[in-house]
């Protein structure tokens, strides 16, 4: 308790980089010799130690140290004397929690080390904003301004609550400028956006820019699919005129499964039941935004009823074009076979994310030719 009060102290006045003294100071409390907060970098590579710990600046790999077990499982794991708990805020993965104990562990101790995990990753997400010490060590590059405004502008990656799960990724990550998602549970309805823009650095960014809140304006006025795709295009063609962007607006009604869509000149989102891959939804069932009043007729909406445990799959063309050496396509099938390989692992959807996306960038040899995004949505009742 004494450890927890400690820690409960830096909820009001302190920066984020008082964290990791804290938790040096609090380490004997709780039986340990040394307890660090890993960080996850932006390319979800490597889990590096909180900018401030004193002495350790190497990063543990998300794919083959006990460490990135733990951020990938979402799960406890242990070895010898050291223990590493995942930084879970909600369903969003942060980091992992390093724990070199002294005493031996019983399951009292890791119990009450699971409390103090939970704590520690509340005090990241929320004084993460107040200074730059958590940016500091997710950055392993320099960020370029454009990818500076729009991941300002994102939600969190991974959201789970209402009967539903919403997981996203984004690439390249120091550089994107064009793509972006959001998401928003209210009520019984989960919304859901994906957006493509034209272009590419500032100008992108700034189109994102005014898209994403142009679309939140209108969901938190309660407009409907069809009147928040007239407001989007609307001022698309204000600001920017012969610009455009493809988008999916979605929401899902997580009493009844009941999808509802506007594909806008946007890819049709990948459809699975189990790992089975399900038929393609129409698109597009709207010119992009920007483009709307090029046709009389109103935005088609398109809707599906889901089963239990079906999955969603939103993504851009920077996910399907991207391409070999050879110049072979990645293609909607092996994008699919991906997919279901990977649920009928039973792989946690935010792991499946994290891990399409290395192979995407693996896929262009390390240098994306385009910004590659997906969201997956799954509903879960």
């Amino acid at each position: 308790m004494e450890a927890v009060r400690r820690l409960l102290d830096l909820r009001h006045r302190s920066r984020p980089e008082d964290l990791p003294p804290a938790l040096a100071a609090v380490a004997p409390l709780l039986g340990a010799e040394r307890v660090t907060a890993l960080i996850i970098d932006y390319e979800q590579i490597s889990l590096w130690p909180l900018h401030g710990t004193p002495g350790d600046f190497e990063p543990r790999k998300v794919d083959d140290t006990l460490a990135g077990r733990a951020y990938s499982t979402a799960r406890t794991t242990h070895a010898d004397s050291c223990l590493w708990l995942p930084l879970l805020h909600g369903a969003e993965r942060l980091g992992v929690l390093e724990v070199w104990l002294e005493a031996d562990l019983d399951e009292r101790l890791r119990r009450d080390l699971r409390v103090i995990a939970s704590l520690v990753a509340e005090l990241i997400a929320s004084r993460r904003f107040y200074g730059d010490a958590v940016e500091r060590t997710r950055r392993r590059l320099p960020m370029q301004l454009a990818a500076e405004i729009i991941w300002n502008q994102l939600p969190p990656l991974t959201f789970a609550a209402n009967d539903a799960l919403v997981t996203a990724v984004l690439e390249p990550c120091y550089d994107v400028g064009g793509d972006a998602f959001d998401y928003a549970a209210n009520g019984d309805v989960v919304h859901v956006a994906l957006f493509d823009t034209v272009g590419h650095g500032i100008s992108a960014s700034a189109l994102t820019t005014l898209t994403l809140n142009t679309y939140r304006n209108a969901r938190r006025s309660g407009l409907g699919l069809a009147d928040t795709y007239r407001s989007i295009d609307k001022w698309i063609r204000a600001q920017f005129p012969g610009a455009f962007v493809t988008a999916v607006l979605a929401e899902l009604d997580t009493t009844t499964g009941a999808y509802r869509r506007i594909a806008a000149g946007h890819p049709a989102e990948l459809h699975l039941r189990g790992d089975h891959t399900m038929a393609a939804l129409p698109t597009p069932t709207a010119l992009p935004l920007g483009l709307g009043h090029m046709l009389p007729r109103p935005p088609g909406v398109t809707e599906l009823m889901l089963e239990p445990g079906d999955t969603l799959v939103l993504y851009t063309d920077g996910i399907t074009e991207a391409r070999s050496a050879d110049g072979e396509l990645f293609g909607l099938e092996r994008l699919s076979a991906f997919i279901g390989e990977a649920m009928g692992r039973r792989i946690s959807p935010p792991e499946v994310m994290r891990r399409l996306i290395h192979t995407i960038v693996s896929y262009e040899n390390g240098e994306l030719r385009d910004d590659a995004t997906a969201a997956l949505l799954q509903w879960r009742p």
